[in-house]
């Protein structure tokens, strides 16, 4: 039955005439109803004044005494009643000890850890802002995420202090550094123990935390097609909107935990990445789930996870995918715990799909598709679906639109066009970064999302390409602008182009095209050890080749397609 918050909301949708404006970026026209828009299979969700850590909170007192988090490596981990009373603790620390206020910005910087929930709460609940980051990333890709957010805080460990260190200090910036590391801390930095549990530390300074729905909550970054990743905005509306429509039971395939049951999670994507931060993290701890922390995909590990902690449940990406049904050491009995896989970040090919599938019976697989924009999350398939080359169904409260290439009419059931996505997961905008916004948002507030997709007349979205060119390496983004930007300060370079060729372990891999001044011996791979040495390890360029001249039309932009043609 529904209950009477959904009954007023679908009323007001109805009494307004018009569907409600969830981003309200650059909006300008009222959102008319149009025709043939992809709408959603999954009832409505009432609209939530949640907070962030009032969203996980809400149901933690149904199973205090359950493992909320553990490490696959150590066996270190909390319960929901401990996790709950270190992020308070640790929150108060942070503003009684540090005097952050609302809206500081907080750099997190670690590899999946069960303290990582831990830090993310406390730091919102202390008002903060935080802006998770990749711990791999050098000094230069971390400079400029640090500069962009005018970070007060860092949170990390001795296995990025170092490159953290140098890109303060060439920022000339001087902030706190907390490392959860226990022992051989640097001289100056803060041991995450000493604000956690800090027994004295008074938590009822955050009642007088001044935060609402509407506020920022997360700043994680997004690469784009031009220059280097952008900050995302992400409110804490838009965070609780994405979480709840993914628990739907319709589409959550975990029992409700109990005294005798609990779901439990191989938490292996990272949780820098929104598809970990929010769907596998965030999401999942308000379900009482239990989750398995895995610093980094290693086969041997990630398969002995699955089988001690009986991880009945997979988030994966492509690659870990790919290994689970081509390798032939991967049997049925690896996979005996697990009853449901949902793979994102990137398309999985049906053949691969198809082959996890016949690894076990009755184990169900599903694609979804989300973007940092959406919170992670915008269409998946229902808990039971079979349909393994599908991204799903558009999530409750969201709408998709394809958009014909020219008139941007929306076009029907069968026909590809740019995707366009509206919902209460959408983003805000980029942070200080007007120009982007505006031109990735329309006025009457559809999201373009620069892939193409098409949907049938069972309303199931297929996404079948990218018109933005990002390079997907083991699920994650690689913008070719970001590369192509680093190439060019290469000396003997007059010009440049980066594009994606299929690779047998990664999905794909970054490969440059190079132009050198003339006069100038510039040899491939000079040039790929240039680049290497400035970015992290899944941006690395593998290829590289000396061409006489990009292709390029009569406005200057480089004919990737003419590229890939010629010399792939």
């Amino acid at each position: 039955m529904a209950s009477p918050m959904r009954n007023l909301f679908k009323q007001a949708i109805r009494k307004q005439k018009f569907l409600p404006s969830y981003s309200t970026v650059g909006l300008k026209k009222p959102l008319l109803a149009e025709k043939n828009l992809l709408t959603s299979v999954y009832d409505d969700i009432p609209h939530s004044n949640d907070t962030v850590s009032e969203f996980v909170w809400k149901t933690m007192d149904r199973w205090p005494d359950k493992t909320a988090t553990v490490c696959s490596v150590t066996g270190r981990g909390y319960t929901y009643a401990q996790l709950y009373r270190i992020s308070n603790v640790f929150g108060a620390s942070l503003r009684l000890k540090l005097k952050l206020r609302e809206d500081d910005k907080v750099a997190v910087i670690l590899p999946n850890v069960p303290e990582y929930p831990c830090i993310v709460l406390g730091a919102l609940q202390a008002g903060c802002i935080v802006s998770p980051m990749n711990p791999m990333y050098t000094t230069e890709e971390l400079k400029r995420q640090l500069e962009l957010i005018e970070c007060k805080l860092v949170i990390t460990s001795k296995l990025s202090y170092a490159n953290v260190v140098q890109a303060l200090q060439s920022l000339q910036k001087t902030v706190p550094i907390i490392l959860i590391d226990n022992e051989g801390l640097p001289e100056g930095t803060i041991k995450f123990a000493d604000f956690a549990e800090d027994l004295n530390a008074d938590t009822n300074c955050l009642k007088s935390v001044k935060r609402n729905a509407d506020d920022i909550a997360v700043i994680p970054f997004s690469s784009g097609t031009s220059g280097f990743p952008k900050g995302v905005v992400l409110t804490h509306r838009s965070m609780v909107a994405s979480s709840t429509m993914i628990a739907s039971p319709e589409i959550m395939a975990i029992l409700e935990t109990t005294a005798t049951q609990q779901s439990v999670f191989a938490a292996v994507i990272p949780f820098f990445h929104i598809f970990g931060f929010n769907i596998l993290m965030l999401s999942q701890l308000y379900l009482g789930c239990k989750l398995v922390t895995l610093p980094q995909f290693k086969p041997e590990l990630f398969l002995q996870t699955v089988a001690k902690y009986k991880t009945d449940i997979l988030f994966m990406v492509p690659p870990i995918a790919v290994f689970l049904a081509r390798h032939p050491a991967v049997t049925a009995a690896h996979l005996a715990p697990v009853t449901s896989i949902i793979c994102g970040a990137a398309p999985l090919s049906p053949d691969d799909a198809d082959a996890l599938v016949a690894k076990k019976n009755n184990l169900y697989f599903r694609q979804g598709y989300g973007l940092t924009e959406t919170c992670g999350s915008f269409s998946v398939g229902k808990k039971s679906d079979r349909n393994h080359t599908s991204v799903g169904h558009v999530l409750a409260n969201c709408q998709a639109k394809i958009a014909d290439m020219e008139t941007h009419q929306a076009l029907g059931p069968g026909e590809e066009g740019e995707l366009w996505i509206r919902g209460p997961n959408v983003m805000n905008g980029y942070y200080k970064n007007d120009e982007a916004t505006n031109s990735d948002f329309t006025d009457d507030g559809w999201y373009k999302t620069g892939d193409v997709a098409k949907y049938d007349e069972n309303k199931y979205l297929y996404v079948t390409d990218r018109l933005k060119e990002l390079i997907k390496v083991k699920g994650y983004q690689v913008p070719p602008a970001e590369l192509e930007t680093i190439i060019r300060t290469h000396p003997k370079v007059a010009d440049c182009a980066v594009l994606g060729v299929p690779d047998p372990n990664t999905g794909e891999a970054p490969k440059a095209f190079l132009v050198p001044h003339a006069g100038q011996e510039l040899k491939p791979e000079e040039l790929i050890e240039y680049v290497n040495n400035k970015v992290t390890s899944y941006k690395k360029i593998k290829h590289a080749q000396i061409i006489d001249e990009i292709p390029k039309n009569p406005g200057g932009k480089i004919l990737k397609r003419v590229l890939k043609a010629k010399y792939c």
